[in-house]
């Protein structure tokens, strides 16, 4: 990434120009990546997970729906073997739950099962608190700015093409 913001902002090409500080967002956006990095690496560790198990785990437990393994597929970039793999390792170690629909027995969804819900949040307490302490010192307003920038953020990123990581 360019130091010089009005050089990042040239190698935009036609995107809009960032109106904040472009570096230290990034900064910011890469320490909280590698803080939260830290602790999601902890509980994988305790729970003899792989990092790509905990990216499925909280895939499924933000799911607006239940998941299925063709769209946990989608959405964490791996092949058809690797999404199996992983689950068949959620569901042995008592992660998830496979429930195929009664409607269609072929369609199966995944659930995150109640027990590693629980031991999860018990783990992911502290980041939750540290999200209340950081937010104390912002009001309502301020704190809706905030979460409109992250879903946007979010939203753009999720449009950045790359490569399937199970290949």
């Amino acid at each position: 990434m360019a130091a010089d913001p009005a050089a990042a902002d040239a190698s935009a090409g036609d995107l809009p120009a960032f109106p904040g500080d472009l570096p230290a967002f990034a900064v910011q956006l890469r320490r909280m990546h590698g803080e939260v990095g830290r602790v999601i690496q902890q509980y994988a560790a305790r729970q003899n997970l792989h990092a790509t198990d905990v990216q499925a785990l909280a895939a499924i437990l933000d799911a607006p729906e239940p998941m299925t393994p063709t769209r946990l597929r989608a959405l964490l970039g791996l092949t058809s073997g690797a999404v199996t793999a992983c689950v068949d390792r959620l569901e042995r170690a008592g992660h998830v739950r496979r429930v195929r629909e009664d409607s269609d027995r072929r369609v199966v969804h995944l659930y995150y099962a109640a027990d590693a819900r629980a031991a999860a949040r018990t783990h992911f307490r502290p980041l939750a608190d540290a999200l209340r302490r950081a937010g104390a010192d912002f009001d309502d307003h301020e704190l809706a700015v905030a979460l409109r920038f992250l879903t946007a953020l979010n939203d753009a990123l999720a449009q950045v093409p790359g490569e399937p990581v199970g290949r």
